[in-house]
């Protein structure tokens, strides 16, 4: 083991591992396979970046899961469920089950003197925290503390305020139409943007109390139930055991079927990296069989004369495996690096902006998670060592007599 480590050594510019910056070919392996790790840190960091804020922003409208009835049409209003104690217990007993709360909406249009722009009015009730809302207020205060009295409050987008020049604390007048048509006078309490513009566009959000009135609901009635769950990686298996709790008479839908058309975009953007990264792989493997074959083959009477004098071609194997783990730890190391370090400067500075309506964030999202760092390079590091079998099973086909003959 000693003469192995020794050999390998020399070959490393007689620097120990610090030779393999001094040493060309070296260099740019190690630089190859550091660029590749960039771009596979940045790919992993952007797209969890991407799935877990636009998730979060599509569940903090809906919740994980819904539950309404079977007979709801279109129209955007539901067919009222009653939310009776042993309905709610049978539901909250559920050990993933974080919290339900009761909701209810109603279509209306607003009317303002140049303009008219249809709008779901959104109500929730006490158990609602708004917390989801609560960082999205460009400006007033949430819609709550309010319950159906004199003075109604609502909160709308800030497109929907954009394009009616409405403002915090302005009036705005709101047309249900039904038989008797209804008018209802708001005063806005606060204005949001989540980014999400297909959702900005059309909700406008009140207290559960105000849809109840204009339905004429009693207080046990609502149009449903939103269900936060612990774990959003079994929401599909728990879609299905609450369904079967909350009964067959009631339409249980996850997140992911009610906006199916975000969640299909998402994985698309895992398909893609998952591509990028298998070829970045596979061109960082390539360039280390090239560098370890020219690296072999310069070699070629050191080989010779180690075999000359009774080494094994196992033996000489390890000397080069020992050549192309620090390039492979090095470049590892580097390219983290430079890859974390891209990264935390886009997570505190947001230099990258994006188009806020064609991607729902209006800047390139960043999230750091180190379980598939850490796989990432494992990973890394078996693919390259894969592909050191083919260049390293050279050795076996070269002889001493000739080698060294010719030179």
């Amino acid at each position: 083991m000693f003469f192995e480590r020794f050999i390998s050594q020399k070959i490393l510019s007689s620097g120990g591992i610090r030779g393999a910056f001094r040493n060309p070919l070296l260099r740019i392996a190690m630089i190859a396979i550091a660029l590749g790790m960039t771009i596979m840190v940045i790919s992993i960091l952007v797209v969890t970046g991407f799935r877990n804020q636009i998730s979060d922003k599509v569940i903090g409208f809906g919740s994980h899961i819904q539950i309404s009835n079977f007979d709801n049409n279109n129209s955007y209003e539901e067919t009222p469920i009653s939310a009776t104690p042993l309905f709610l217990k049978s539901i909250t007993d559920h050990h993933e089950v974080k919290s339900i709360f009761p909701y209810a909406s109603k279509a209306g249009i607003i009317r303002t003197d140049d303009e008219i722009e249809g709008v779901i009015l959104k109500g929730y009730g006490t158990e609602y925290g708004w917390d989801y809302f609560s960082d999205k207020l460009i400006s007033g205060s949430l819609p709550t503390g309010n319950s159906g009295g004199p003075t109604k409050y609502a909160m709308i987008s800030s497109s929907i305020a954009k394009r009616l020049e409405l403002g915090e604390n302005s009036e705005m007048i709101v047309y249900f139409v039904e038989q008797p048509p209804r008018i209802r006078k708001f005063i806005i309490s606060g204005i949001y943007e989540t980014g999400l513009e297909e959702f900005d566009k059309l909700y406008a959000f009140c207290d559960i109390s105000i849809i109840r009135n204009l339905n004429s609901w009693n207080d046990t009635l609502v149009g449903g139930f939103e269900i936060q769950i612990k774990d959003p990686s079994k929401i599909d298996k728990l879609t299905q055991e609450i369904y079967q709790t909350a009964g067959y008479q009631y339409n249980t839908m996850s997140i992911k079927e009610r906006f199916p058309q975000i969640f299909h975009w998402l994985d698309l953007q895992d398909m893609n990296v998952f591509i990028i990264l298998g070829l970045i792989i596979l061109v960082s493997g390539v360039s280390m069989i090239s560098i370890l074959l020219i690296i072999i083959l310069d070699n070629a009477t050191t080989i010779g004369v180690l075999k000359s004098l009774g080494a094994t071609n196992k033996s000489v194997k390890s000397i080069f495996i020992r050549v192309a783990l620090p390039i492979i730890f090095y470049g590892l190391i580097l390219g983290n690096g430079i890859g974390l370090g891209l990264g935390m400067l886009q997570y505190h500075f947001g230099i990258i902006k994006l188009p806020v309506e064609s991607y729902y964030v209006a800047q390139v999202p960043i999230h750091f998670s180190f379980s598939m760092l850490i796989f990432l390079n494992l990973g890394t590091i078996f693919c390259c060592f894969l592909m050191l079998i083919w260049p390293s099973s050279v050795i076996a086909r070269i002889r001493p007599a000739r080698v060294l003959k010719f030179d």
